[in-house]
């Protein structure tokens, strides 16, 4: 904070003009709640887990044209508690000017959601609204972009700069739309901008809305009709680590499934290339179905890990391990592909394998952790959107 600089004393609305990333936005009586899911899939489904993990602004980011030199944003909130396991970070405000890295900020207020992981009890207590200040910007029109914390859902309550704001125009980007898990979302990256879709996008040159949701990349239908009803220029999904996560379906249920999530995309974007990205190396799951649970002897010790509780032996009835899951994947992929020359495959092994685990291990048994993200966007924008062969490449489109 700066006390000299000057009172940001403009308030300027809040509206979808100057918002990116979000699918929807929902008045609350209490500010504007971004929503990476449209109203009408929300409604499809009532998981508690799936609708925090939508919520939280993940990639979602204020874009705005100004002369402003301070910015003030009054948001609120929403931090999890789990009581137990080691606190949380604060979510992370970042500030972009004309694209550079020009400051970050966490909110001190809001609300304090406290979930008990062993009963699943859930209260929430009620804060005051916060207040980021932004100082000393640039005095020269520039584009400012405030990024939202990806792991904390957020209601905006008031913009207020001390010069007049305008949405920034499109820059004719292309439209990047990707669906994943937890790891797509940025669950332990270090701040919006660095999960590994954010720095994949920053690399890539394309404008990103992340539809990675913690625990929610399930093939659900409806989040299948939000990505074909959502503008984009390239499309990636990633799949299987929540299902295995969740031990929600077998083999006989899993090919089909894939085929009906592809088939709904590809009735809004008949044309669009289209990537399915399968899972990154995991031990606990590659040949070890779920479901998946926390470690209690971890969780005793104030450490959050997770283990695999299935039997290998249930590979043989169809259960699901990441092992199967990628040779199912390359399997519908090489025969979808014959009719459908901009459908693409990648192995999530050639985004972290084996020897990245040995040399950058995940932290709890499943999420990447900063530098994790770092290797993983790096390397994604590398084979994906480099070269002229890459499935993301401009002749590609």
């Amino acid at each position: 904070m700066n006390d000299t600089a000057p009172l940001a004393t403009r308030t300027t609305p809040i509206t979808a003009e100057l918002l990116r990333g979000a699918l929807d936005l929902e008045r609350t009586g209490r500010g504007l709640l971004p929503h990476r899911l449209p109203a009408g899939a929300r409604a499809r489904c009532a998981d508690g887990q799936l609708a925090m993990a939508e919520s939280q602004p993940s990639g979602v980011r204020l874009v705005f044209t100004t002369r402003a030199t301070t910015v003030e944003l009054d948001t609120l909130p929403t931090r999890r508690v789990y009581p137990g396991a080691p606190p949380r970070p604060d979510g992370v405000y970042e500030l972009l000017v004309d694209g550079e890295p020009a400051g970050r900020a966490t909110a001190a207020g809001g609300d304090v959601f406290t979930v008990d992981l062993a009963t699943g009890a859930a209260t929430r207590e009620r804060g005051p609204v916060a207040t980021l200040r932004f100082a000393g910007l640039p005095d020269r029109v520039k584009d400012v972009e405030i990024w939202l914390p990806h792991n904390e859902t957020t209601e905006l309550v008031a913009l207020r700069t001390d010069a007049p704001v305008e949405p920034t125009p499109a820059r004719g980007r292309p439209v990047w739309v990707h669906h994943g898990s937890s790891i797509s979302q940025g669950s332990d990256a270090a701040s919006p901008t660095t999960t590994w879709p954010a720095i994949a996008a920053a690399r890539g040159g394309v404008e990103l809305v992340n539809l990675g949701f913690g625990g929610g990349a399930l093939l659900d239908p409806f989040t299948a009709r939000a990505i074909r009803d959502t503008p984009a220029d390239l499309i990636s999904v990633k799949i299987g680590i929540n299902v295995v996560n969740a031990d929600l379906m077998r083999l006989r249920a899993f090919g089909p499934a894939v085929h009906g999530f592809l088939d709904t995309i590809r009735e809004g974007h008949p044309d669009t290339p289209l990537l399915v990205v399968s899972p990154i190396h995991c031990p606990i799951h590659e040949e070890t179905p779920g479901p998946c649970a926390f470690d209690l002897d971890a969780l005793a010790a104030g450490q959050v890990r997770f283990v695999a509780t299935g039997d290998p032996a249930e590979r043989a009835a169809g259960k699901l391990t990441l092992g199967v899951i990628r040779d199912e994947l390359a399997g519908i992929v090489e025969r979808r592909a014959a009719e459908d020359p901009r459908l693409h495959h990648l192995d999530g092994r050639e985004l972290y394998g084996a020897a990245d685990f040995a040399e950058l291990p995940l932290p709890d048994g499943l999420h990447p952790d900063a530098a994790t993200h770092r290797r993983i966007g790096e390397r994604f924008a590398e084979r994906v959107f480099a070269g002229r062969s890459a499935p993301f490449a401009p002749a590609a489109g």
